[in-house]
């Protein structure tokens, strides 16, 4: 596929529609199969709501990137420091905290332009290391972030609807 077209700018709050079904859509592709409807449907309605992601967009510390080709949203990243941070808030680590692909789209480059987004950053505000949860049967992802030098260092919960899952914690030191 041809990503000379590809775009990853930060998403504003005027687009917060866009970013509620892209979150929708991807996070449906990636784990509708393996969950029930009921949790996915509650998970859905509670983490991508209109309102939710808007309190998000708000949030100092936490910044929406949109990966677009020829305009169109194929994908987004959400990356964290600070207090914006879910779990860990440390003062001197960002965390992604989601990177999602359209399905069509995953497997050609985008994923990894997006995590050197995440990597440059990091750089420039200086952090000493990136970390990300990873649902623990996500396999995929969990080489794809091996890839980049991330290692596992702990496991947290993660809620999806009524069911209690476990997360891989994984971290990159950049210094």
């Amino acid at each position: 596929m041809d990503l000379s077209s590809l775009t990853i700018d930060i998403v504003a709050a005027s687009y917060v529609a866009a970013l509620s079904a892209i979150s929708k859509q991807t996070f449906q592709e990636a784990f509708g199969a393996q969950n029930s409807e009921s949790d996915m449907t509650a998970y859905l309605a509670k983490s991508f709501s209109t309102e939710q992601l808007l309190k998000e967009l708000h949030t100092p510390g936490c910044t929406f990137y949109f990966a677009r080709i020829d305009g169109k949203v194929i994908g987004y990243m959400k990356l964290n420091t600070g207090a914006a941070q879910s779990d860990l808030q440390e003062s001197d680590s960002l965390e992604i905290e989601r990177i999602y692909i359209l399905q069509p789209w995953q497997g050609t480059g985008i994923a990894a332009a997006m995590m050197e987004l995440a990597i440059d950053t990091a750089k420039k505000i200086e952090a000493q290391s990136i970390w990300l949860a990873v649902w623990e049967h996500n396999d995929r992802a969990i080489r794809f972030y091996t890839k980049f030098g991330f290692t596992a260092f702990g496991r947290h919960p993660f809620i999806l609807g009524s069911d209690v899952q476990t997360d891989i914690m994984m971290r990159k030191m950049l210094v």
